[in-house]
């Protein structure tokens, strides 16, 4: 019902928009607005703290139907529920949840992940932005970059050093000393905000810590876990619309007095985008259960996300092939889906430092692959 729900609003009100949203690079209010509406900003989270309650799985529906439609929206919805909402979610207090999921899940207010910096991009662990207890507040100085959502949202989860270590916090965005930097001009989900965050002595209640002082990191890197499972979901929802489009299309364009899907060299590229699509599904549920499930998953989030992220761009290149010149002309979709593709293999971890997560880890299990 979920994924019906949403395929329909997808096509009715996303995918109309898609084409617009790619050139105006950003994604009209009323649309986020709709999306709140209709539950798309709250999905994987409790009832009890305004959510849908359908979890990790649910949310992984939704965003692979809501991928198929526009990759830019599907970006927005997933670093402002899977990362940003979910680092109170995971490691926040009890009063802290009552006081912010409610507006979050319900897409009251948007919330944005702040971690990455100049100098601190997969080595998350050496970031530098301080943050300082003075009395009854933090104090928070320090630039990132990189941030999906900065320029829309309400609530950020702040990374920050304290003497302790890495810790985490809730800010409203529209705190004195905040200050967001131009929006970037990206190759591909341009409709997805993303700009620079300057720290100016900005003041932090004491009890917005997120969990406990200098364990952030762990909270940024259990939130990152469900933000690779979402980003698999993204590459499996852009998967099967780029299937769908170029079997039809093989279909319908004649060369040689026939169609050309009854060429081999057509099939074999819709059968190999098949099959990639298959184990793309199987890996992405099978893990996202698991989520749901709380078992230990960072190995598993990590093969989703490397996995996934190869998988999509290869599908969109023998997407645009099969298309041929047309594929590579902006009056097809085709070359939007291509430009999506690249930034799956680098936001969230790069695909290297998946490798480094799996090959570490499976070091650590003597090679024993445990279900």
């Amino acid at each position: 019902m979920l994924r019906e729900m949403v395929r329909e609003f997808a096509k009715s009100e996303v995918k109309p928009l898609a084409c617009k949203i790619d050139v105006d690079e950003e994604i009209p209010k009323e649309l986020i607005k709709k999306l709140a509406e209709v539950g798309l900003l709250g999905t994987a989270f409790p009832e009890e703290y305004g959510g849908g309650g359908f979890g990790e799985v649910g949310f992984c529906i939704a965003q692979e139907e809501i991928t198929r439609a526009c990759g830019s929206t599907a970006t927005m919805i997933g670093a402002h529920q899977s990362i940003g909402t979910n680092s109170i979610y995971i490691g926040g207090s009890e009063e802290l949840k009552r006081k912010y999921l409610p507006a979050l899940a319900s897409g009251e207010k948007i919330a944005a992940f702040v971690l990455t910096e100049p100098n601190a991009g997969s080595d998350a662990f050496s970031l530098n932005t301080t943050a300082k207890l003075e009395k009854d507040k933090w104090i928070i100085n320090g630039s990132k970059v990189w941030i999906t959502n900065a320029g829309i949202c309400d609530v950020m989860a702040v990374y920050a050093r304290t003497e302790r270590g890495i810790t985490g916090f809730v800010v409203d965005a529209h705190t004195p000393g905040i200050f967001i930097g131009p929006k970037e001009k990206k190759l591909g989900i341009r409709g997805s905000v993303t700009n620079a965050i300057t720290f100016e002595n900005v003041e932090v209640p004491k009890e917005n810590i997120i969990g406990v002082e200098g364990r952030g990191f762990l909270i940024a890197m259990a939130a990152l876990d469900s933000g690779r499972i979402g980003v698999g979901a993204c590459c499996l929802g852009a998967s099967k619309e780029l299937l769908e489009i170029s079997t039809r299309y093989s279909n319908q364009r004649k060369q040689f007095k026939q169609s050309i899907s009854q060429f081999q060299a057509i099939q074999f590229m819709l059968a190999e985008m098949t099959a990639k699509i298959y184990a793309m599904e199987s890996l992405l549920y099978r893990t996202a259960q698991n989520y749901d499930d709380k078992k230990e998953i960072s190995q598993e989030a990590a093969i989703v996300k490397l996995y996934c992220s190869e998988a999509v761009s290869d599908i969109a290149d023998k997407a645009l092939q099969i298309h041929g010149g047309m594929g590579f002309s902006r009056e097809l979709p085709l070359e939007r889906y291509y430009r999506d593709a690249r930034i799956l293999r680098i936001f969230e971890g790069t695909s290297e430092i998946q490798k480094m997560i799996i090959g570490k880890k499976t070091i650590k299990n003597n090679g024993v692959w445990k279900f």
